[in-house]
């Protein structure tokens, strides 16, 4: 899948067109978690991210974990294959 963004858009936002990629989907992970779409572990790869750092990102937006049965046989098989 990909998202058109009209190159207006892209020129606007402040970071190097070397982060742009990156940070868009950090942002899409985190606001598609906060609002309960997409679950940790899944949000967490979208980001790119390990454990530890998403908890840290999530943390530094203020955005509480939400935590159901899934995400916790998620973190069980995350520890498991670590």
């Amino acid at each position: 899948m990909q998202l058109p963004i009209p190159e207006s858009i892209v020129q606007s936002i402040r970071l190097p067109e070397s982060r742009l990629e990156t940070e868009l989907l950090k942002e899409l992970a985190v606001a598609l978690y906060g609002q309960d779409l997409l679950s940790f572990g899944k949000a967490r790869e979208l980001a790119n991210l390990d454990h530890r750092q998403f908890s840290q990102l999530l943390g530094d937006r203020g955005l509480l974990r939400h935590y159901s049965e899934t995400e916790l046989a998620e973190d069980l098989d995350y520890a498991r294959h670590q």
